[in-house]
């Protein structure tokens, strides 16, 4: 089991390198991405920053003209070719860059929320589909610098996502059935993606994290 610390002084250790780095994590949906990702900048402070791939989600105006409501989340249902373009510029370092960022209480992106100064060596990026090999999403791989998976027990990942269905709204049953469905397909999809990992961290504990 690969504790916190030992993430943040592989952390660190991208820091070091000088310039620009870009550090990707990936995983199933309630995985953790997002809390590891805001407690290592919390704990890098102004050495890094965190933009992540559901700021890519498309407007639900659009997935309803799509006829792909019911399937948000789904690879196709992201903006893959922005976010890939993003992380070009992310990685370039030549000026600020805004990123988009997902507001879960109101399941829409918006624009322009995320500063990116070119002076911050370390950008974490996080999101499902970080390292699917398939294009357009293929492409983000070769831009990250390093690639880490959280690979948690299922159990308890799937506990935490019907909990955060129910946070936003949902009842239990129709938590469940979010998480057992729509959510677990792209989790299946998401699970393999992990041999392009540098490094697959397993039951990272979330208990005592910063959420």
């Amino acid at each position: 089991m690969t504790s916190f610390d030992e993430l943040l002084a592989r952390a660190e250790t991208l820091v070091a390198r000088g310039g620009r780095t870009l550090l990707g994590i990936a995983g199933a949906p309630a995985s953790g991405k997002t809390t590891l990702a805001w407690n290592l900048a919390d704990a890098l402070g102004n050495r890094a920053t965190v933009v992540g791939m559901d700021g890519f989600h498309l407007a639900q105006v659009e997935l309803r003209r799509l006829g792909r409501a019911e399937r948000k989340g789904a690879p196709d249902t992201f903006d893959a070719h922005g976010y890939v373009h993003l992380l070009s510029r992310i990685s370039a370092a030549r000026e600020t860059v805004y990123a988009p960022e997902f507001r879960r209480e109101i399941e829409e992106p918006i624009a322009g929320a995320v500063p990116v100064p070119p002076d911050v060596p370390l950008v974490i990026t996080e999101g499902n589909y970080l390292l699917l090999d398939s294009e357009p999403w293929a492409a983000a791989r070769g831009l990250l610098d390093e690639a880490w998976f959280l690979a948690p027990d299922e159990r308890d990942r799937i506990e935490r996502l019907v909990t955060r269905h129910r946070r936003y709204g949902r009842s239990l049953v129709e938590a469940q059935q979010r998480a057992l469905g729509s959510d677990q397909r792209n989790a299946d999809l998401i699970l393999p993606s992990a041999v392009r990992a540098d490094l697959v961290v397993e039951n990272l504990p979330l208990a005592n994290f910063a959420i």
